[in-house]
């Protein structure tokens, strides 16, 4: 049975970031789920994903990109038959580290002036990029146009779930995982994905030249290519 395929966006996104990816994996006979991530903190969001996980029948890859990989990182393992993990420019924290902390590991990111904020009241702040500010900071190996409407279509984050600590049973220290990030990244410098790459014991680990943070967009082709090597694999938790 072919591995049904999760992807789990990030903040600043939304599922449509998937689209160039969903169509090859659909072609290669696997089922396929853009998932809804909540973007509320890294507990109820990686809950959401969990819920998911335990609808599906059969054996599942998780792919996350940005915050999304901290969320795949946190679902719970006897969800289901998770075999691999996939991180798209992704966040693959260890027991108690934020996605903040794993971005500010070494320099490089410019985030941070570019947010802009709307207060929540008692549940503090979402966070969005500057429209104006989006094109150069998020995904500027893309079209301009095309940069617009994915600043005009973003989804916001809360501040906390950047903060939020990863939990006690990180999903890569014993699961397969494959990373794929550009090197132009300006949300997480290609340093931090290095470390975090390493650290995880990545199966395969490619660094795109010349690609911004929305990897999985400009370079679809070779997420797509990567999410279906993970599928393919032998060696697979479980196989």
């Amino acid at each position: 049975m072919k591995p049904t395929v999760v992807l789990v966006h990030g903040a600043f996104a939304e599922s449509s970031s998937w689209n160039d990816v969903i169509d090859p994996l659909l072609d290669a006979g696997h089922a396929v789920i853009s998932a809804p991530n909540p973007l509320r903190g890294i507990a109820p969001d990686s809950e959401s994903v969990t819920d998911l996980v335990r609808s599906i029948e059969g054996p599942v890859i998780l792919v996350g990109h940005s915050y999304g990989g901290a969320v795949i990182t946190n679902v719970d393992r006897s969800a289901g038959d998770i075999r691999a993990l996939v991180y798209v420019a992704g966040f693959a924290g260890d027991v108690g580290e934020s996605c903040a902390d794993l971005s500010g590991k070494v320099p490089g990111s410019t985030l941070a002036p570019t947010l802009q904020f709307v207060d929540l009241g008692e549940h503090g702040r979402d966070m969005y990029i500057a429209q104006d500010k989006y094109h150069a900071q998020f995904c500027a190996d893309l079209p301009a146009d095309e940069a617009r409407r994915l600043a005009a279509t973003q989804r916001p984050c809360t501040e906390a779930a950047l903060s939020d600590p990863s939990g006690s049973d990180p999903l890569w220290k014993d699961i397969p995982s494959w990373f794929i990030y550009g090197e132009e990244d300006r949300n997480i410098p290609a340093g931090s994905h290095a470390f975090m790459a390493e650290r995880a014991g990545s199966r395969r680990t490619q660094a795109v030249a010349g690609a911004s943070h929305v990897v999985g967009m400009s370079y679809h082709a070779d997420t797509a290519a990567m999410i279906l090597e993970a599928a393919n694999a032998t060696e697979l938790v479980g196989a």
